[in-house]
């Protein structure tokens, strides 16, 4: 099954989506103009462009449905990076990865 993500393609930030093997399904327009050096990246296996530790954090994401979020710095932008597993009918079908640029200083509330 493959979902419509016709939402996500003029979003302000990195949309990416693969299946449960890792193969990818879908980059919005800010994904693929992230990775145009790459080529054309759909149908490929995302665990070929991570090192070992990265694919086990993926590995565990599937295998859990657990997400992971995290910043980096990358070509003098701060971004968010926020994974997370997709379903299908209740079952791990594969992984978003949403990537937004982010001020170096942000306001954090308690509500």
């Amino acid at each position: 099954m493959t979902p419509d993500f016709n939402w996500a393609e003029e979003l302000n930030c990195a949309v990416t989506v693969c299946d449960r093997d890792g193969v990818l399904l879908y980059m919005n327009s800010r994904a693929r103009e992230t990775f145009a050096k790459y080529g054309d990246l759909i149908g490929q296996n995302l665990m070929h462009c991570h090192n070992e530790a990265s694919q086990a954090k993926i590995r565990h994401m599937l295998a859990t449905g657990e997400s992971n979020s995290y910043t980096i710095s990358k070509n003098g932008q701060r971004k968010m990076i926020y994974q997370t597993p997709w379903r299908h009918d209740g079952e791990i079908a594969g992984m978003v990865e949403i990537s937004m640029v982010i001020p170096d200083e942000m306001p954090h509330y308690i509500r």
